[in-house]
């Protein structure tokens, strides 16, 4: 059966390609058998008996609350510094205080979200300093108001995309790549390391997995978050995540509802829309939520996509009272916490001013407001309106009440302290290390191997490593070089080499024996990769040995199609590029699979590579 490439296709024909491929049974899809992960006493799951209980607690602690405390509890805030008490500008900048601690005295906000350095926050460097962090910040939560603790959440999905804690943290190679072993047992792993990690440093919600099924190859902002363009692989795969991440003991998230994996426009900057029908999302984007909603996922994330057949108003999801209350809430019934994307992203502040946005979302049917900008303004904004009667109090009440069901549930009452010494034991142990390197091997998916190109022999010989990156350009040289009788030379062209550094390239190339390039369309937006691709071309002009891997998006050789040899690693993390020359040298045997289909770049609904391709190297 032809298998569809073009984003139509995949629209007419997703609710199928899994079948029609064989990825069907327990070997692609079954979840981990249970004797071997038992249910964690931190999943949302409840008895009854414990349900009511909860529920009882939960009364008690909203109304010992007044309605400035209750209507702190809507808002995750960040912070800046890795201390509680660190003195930063910014904090003075943003809410008028110095330190994280006097943020949360003087908010009482329901949530923090750590940032690394990149953002600006610089909350995760080492273990101890961010479980020192997070006890800092319980602290200042606990010692006054109604003395409830805080939701700590970070962005961490692993791969090299979305993530905000690298080394000694173990990497794990995010979920396009996990989807590429077909394994729900490594997804369940992978989140299960990640949420153990997690819990040991005091962060108890990870904004993660990403439920997008990833249809459009242009997709700026999705791509390698999700699990792939199959909407039943997806959901078994969001699925085994959700599982893994509770027996972890860190809460999930499933993300961005209603579906942002069919556009081209980046919700940080703009505001993308999805023309898919109502049958369409039934069919693509909401099996992986509904498959999150069955498993008793602890939190949806929104988006900010405008969706006409969803919502005529064309207002962003995360505004509409259709798509969060009608149907996220009533109709897939879906009982816990419902959080905003940040709501200083593009797709938020467009249209909405900072004093509108909170209040809005809080009207959709959201219950945590995350990064409201100019929060003195937000806040005052919410509270303004219950007091007017704009937000009535048992609606104020409904989300706060949930937002303490799910904090009980996480059982951070009533001492939610980690200790330090055992943050540094468990963060990046050799236990998990070694699990995650196993992951990544089966991930790397030989795509193109002409005329036995791969692998290379052992036979001394010098090789160019060039194209993007300086991390993984190192990295993969230095897995290169530490082979006997293999002498490894970097060449960085960058984003989009221009001519003089592909001349540059082109003539290195002729003197070594295998070139190898790194290849990342994705992060040359501008371009969209064409630069890269001509210097691929001249390399491969020049008739040297020439392999060439794509570190993140699997598309990239649609502007390449002739090339000799061909992987996916899916990220460029430092695990990722030891399995990408251990492939290379044929000490692993490529095992992984396309989780998406390839079209021409000029043809899509010509096929390069079907949804499930992957090669193999012959034994003998």
């Amino acid at each position: 059966m032809q298998q569809p490439t073009s984003r139509r296709q995949v629209i007419a024909a997703a609710a199928g390609t899994a079948a029609a491929i064989g990825v069907t049974g327990p070997k692609a899809t079954a979840a981990p058998p249970s004797a071997a992960s038992p249910p964690s006493p931190l999943s949302a799951s409840s008895s009854p008996a414990t349900t009511a209980a909860v529920r009882a607690r939960a009364a008690s602690l909203l109304n010992r609350l007044s309605l400035e405390q209750k209507v702190g509890q809507l808002f995750v805030v960040e912070v800046y510094g890795r201390t509680a008490d660190t003195e930063h500008a910014k904090n003075r900048d943003l809410y008028g205080v110095s330190t994280p601690a006097e943020v949360i005295t003087k908010y009482r906000p329901g949530g923090v979200i750590y940032f690394d350095s990149r953002r600006g926050p610089d909350n995760v460097r080492e273990p101890r300093q961010i479980a020192r962090l997070s006890n800092g910040l319980q602290r200042a939560a606990l010692r006054g108001g109604a003395h409830v603790p805080l939701l700590v959440s970070i962005d961490q999905e692993g791969g090299s995309v979305v993530y905000r804690m690298l080394e000694p943290a173990t990497q794990l190679p995010g979920n396009m790549a996990l989807a590429a072993t077909r394994s729900a047992r490594d997804v369940y792993e992978s989140a299960d390391i990640i949420g153990t990690e997690l819990t040991a440093l005091g962060i108890n919600q990870n904004y993660a997995p990403v439920a997008d099924v990833n249809i459009n190859p242009a997709n700026p902002i999705i791509g390698v978050r999700s699990f792939g363009s199959d909407s039943r692989l997806c959901a078994d795969f969001v699925s085994a995540a959700v599982r893994g991440y509770h027996h972890g003991g860190v809460a999930s998230a499933g993300k961005h509802f209603p579906g942002h994996g069919d556009t081209d426009i980046d919700s940080h900057t703009g505001l993308p829309k999805i023309t898919h029908t109502r049958e369409e999302l039934d069919r693509i984007d909401l099996p992986p939520f509904r498959a999150a909603i069955r498993r008793g996922v602890d939190t949806i994330m929104t988006a900010h996509i405008v969706v006409p057949s969803l919502d005529a108003s064309l207002v962003p999801a995360t505004m509409s009272r259709p798509i969060v209350t009608g149907l996220l809430r009533e109709e897939l019934g879906f009982e816990g916490v419902i959080a905003t994307d940040a709501l200083d992203m593009g797709g938020a502040t467009a249209d909405f001013p900072p004093d509108v946005a909170p209040v809005r979302a809080f009207q959709a049917g959201c219950d945590q407001l995350v990064l409201a900008p100019k929060l003195d303004t937000a806040f005052a904004a919410v509270l303004s309106a219950v007091r007017t009667g704009k937000i009535s109090r048992e609606r104020l009440d409904a989300s706060v009440t949930r937002i303490l069901e799910h904090k009980l549930r996480r059982r951070l009452f009533p001492y939610p302290y980690v200790s330090e010494q055992r943050a540094a034991r468990v963060v990046g142990s050799r236990r998990h290390r070694s699990r995650a390197r196993a992951i990544t091997e089966r991930s790397v998916t030989l795509i193109r191997n002409e005329r036995g190109a791969l692998p290379l022999t052992g036979a001394p010989r010098e090789i160019l490593v060039t194209g993007w990156g300086t991390a993984p350009l190192a990295a993969l040289a230095r897995a290169v070089g530490e082979r006997r009788g293999q002498s490894a030379t970097i060449l960085e062209t960058g984003l989009a080499p221009n001519a003089a550094k592909i001349a540059e390239a082109v003539s290195a190339a002729r003197e070594h024996e295998v070139t190898i390039v790194l290849a990342n369309a994705a992060a040359a937006p501008t371009d969209k990769g064409a630069a890269q691709a001509a210097l691929i071309q001249a390399l491969h002009a020049t008739h040297t040995r020439l392999v060439v891997a794509a570190v993140r998006n699997p598309y990239d050789i649609q502007r390449y199609p002739d090339i000799p040899a061909y992987l996916a690693t899916y990220s460029y993390g430092a695990p990722s590029m030891a399995s990408l020359a251990d492939t290379l040298y044929g000490d692993l045997n490529p095992s992984g699979r396309l989780p998406v289909a390839i079209a021409a770049l000029n043809d899509p609904n010509r096929t390069l590579y079907r949804f499930g391709h992957g090669l193999r190297y012959a034994r003998h």
